[in-house]
């Protein structure tokens, strides 16, 4: 069993994504194709924000949308401790320093009063500036935006919804990648819209920061005048080699279709038989609250504390189930950070998380049968 079936979505897709490859190759525009501007177009539309602006991948989309807002030396960003190391490792890298929020143990995602009385506390210290919050959608599932927004705009900060794991969720109707200031995604291939390879995408209203982005995406060219063809060789501030090619634009537009059709509707599906299945376990499964709906990057469930899981892995792993741990170490825990103050950080639930999850077998292709037998043997494993 695949933990994620990309080769049976490839084999449904196959002659739409392989027509896709074969004219970008014969038409041998890699750079800024067509293709790009008109996925550009679609996820805009389908997000419903002014600007998508396509990139490298999801960690420099982050990156960017730091670099547009002046982050650096002295400033405050807060990132959830349970989520992938790039939500904190940005601001980093721009000179800022990550103040770790713990997280909700039923949605994983940032706690707002943990996000509050950190921020608080920055104030109190006055060490550091409270700039932005980076809220990430962990699992499929969008942050508690009503109360993170309240939060940045009673204290000013910017808001980056870091939507990697997010894309195709909502709230109230409202799609994930539309409730930052800027928000971010990325395109890896194992994400709820992922292609083959790296890629990534910043959204914004701001036409400044629209501006900005298209920029520092392409060396820090000068974007005022979009017909001039020598534009890209007058580069007026310092940027990145940051763009999407065109590949996997192409490659993204016929998956796009197939997401929006049906994946998204067949993995709430596949998510939905796993519940059922598992609500009589003393599991403690991923609450999904009124109002939101998830794309379900993960189906993560919460383990007894009693339970050896690398034993339990063993044992899925000897009947063709795999499954995996995201993530199973704290963000304030890790090295990169030791002995800064990132590294100071209140944040139980995350640490009881991160010795607890377990992701199972999920994507929009698994049956009925195929999360039954999982189910089954899950179930024998634990006994």
């Amino acid at each position: 069993m695949q933990f994620r079936d990309l080769p049976k979505q490839y084999e449904i897709l196959k002659k739409k994504i392989d027509a896709a490859m074969v004219e970008v190759a014969s038409t041998a525009y890699f750079i800024s194709g067509p293709q790009v501007k008109e996925l550009e177009k679609t996820l805009a539309e389908y997000v419903g924000a002014k600007h998508c602006i396509t990139c490298a991948n999801g960690t420099d989309a982050i990156s960017i949308a730091m670099r547009v807002w002046g982050i650096g030396t002295g400033d405050a960003v807060y990132v959830p401790d349970f989520t992938f190391f790039s939500s904190g490792e940005c601001p980093a890298d721009e000179g800022a320093t990550p103040v770790f929020v713990d997280v909700d143990s039923r949605t994983f995602n940032m706690d707002p009063e943990k996000l509050e009385e950190a921020v608080e506390k920055t104030i109190k210290g006055g060490k550091y500036i409270p700039k932005a919050v980076v809220a990430v959608d962990l699992f499929g599932l969008s942050a508690d935006y009503d109360r993170i927004k309240a939060i940045c705009d009673k204290y000013n900060l910017l808001l980056l919804e870091d939507g990697a794991q997010g894309f195709g969720g909502s709230i109230r109707g409202k799609r994930a990648c539309s409730f930052g200031d800027i928000s971010t995604t990325s395109f890896f291939p194992a994400k709820p819209l992922g292609c083959y390879g790296d890629g990534g995408a910043l959204f914004t209203d701001n036409d400044e920061w629209a501006d900005l982005i298209r920029s520092i995406c392409v060396h820090g060219k000068d974007t005022s005048n979009p017909n001039d063809p020598n534009a890209k060789y007058n580069n007026i501030r310092l940027g990145k080699n940051s763009r999407l090619d065109t590949l996997q634009a192409a490659i993204l537009l016929p998956k796009f279709k197939a997401f929006v059709e049906y994946e998204l509707s067949d993995i709430n599906q596949v998510a939905s038989w796993y519940t059922e299945g598992l609500k009589d376990t003393n599991l403690v499964l991923p609450e999904i609250r009124d109002g939101f709906y998830s794309s379900w990057a993960q189906y993560t469930v919460q383990l007894p504390e009693h339970v050896d899981r690398k034993e339990l892995q063993a044992k899925l792993r000897t009947v063709n189930i795999p499954s995996m741990v995201y993530y199973a170490k704290p963000m304030h825990l890790q090295g990169a950070f030791a002995g800064s103050d990132s590294a100071e950080a209140e944040c139980p639930v995350t640490v009881k998380l991160c010795r607890t999850v377990l992701s199972l077998p999920l994507d929009p292709y698994k049956t009925k049968e195929d999360i039954d037998y999982v189910v089954m043997e899950l179930k024998k494993a634990l006994v």
